[in-house]
């Protein structure tokens, strides 16, 4: 990324941060317009027009075409699981987040999977998950620590 492109794309994501959604908007496409080929403008881009404008399903579409043509990138996985989390498609949105976590930790993902409240696999799958061995075991081995 070259440098004007690289100092809008900075100026973008501290817009998106502080919840100023159409000015990084804005500042993502103009900053796309220098760099095409930066998957990451076009990844916000789709995420913003998706919130700002309302293009959900087309925003879904491109990001899903950005993980093929840009594998690896953690902040094109976490925008396409922010999107599958607004169309309703939790377990789309987690799958998606976590392909982003394999190449390393991105705590803005992390917190993302947090605040979903993922819960984990019973101790015992055969029975339900509230049946009293799973709730029990559960929380006795969360208190020592091993869970």
């Amino acid at each position: 990324m070259d440098e004007p492109a690289g100092e809008l794309f900075a100026k973008g994501e501290d817009l998106f941060r502080r919840g100023e959604g159409l000015a990084a908007l804005a500042i993502f496409e103009k900053c796309a317009s220098l760099d095409s080929s930066n998957c990451l403008c076009r990844s916000y881009i789709a995420l913003l027009s998706a919130t700002e404008r309302g293009e959900l399903n087309r925003a879904i579409k491109a990001s899903e075409a950005l993980m093929d043509e840009c594998p690896g990138q953690p902040l094109v996985c976490l925008n396409l699981g922010r999107l599958y989390l607004r169309a309703g498609r939790k377990a789309e949105a987690v799958e998606a987040v976590r392909k982003g976590l394999a190449p390393g930790p991105l705590p803005d993902a992390v917190e993302f999977l947090e605040t979903l409240g993922l819960r984990k696999k019973p101790i015992f799958p055969f029975l339900s998950r509230q049946h009293f061995l799973n709730k029990y075991s559960g929380l006795l081995l969360k208190k020592l620590g091993l869970r």
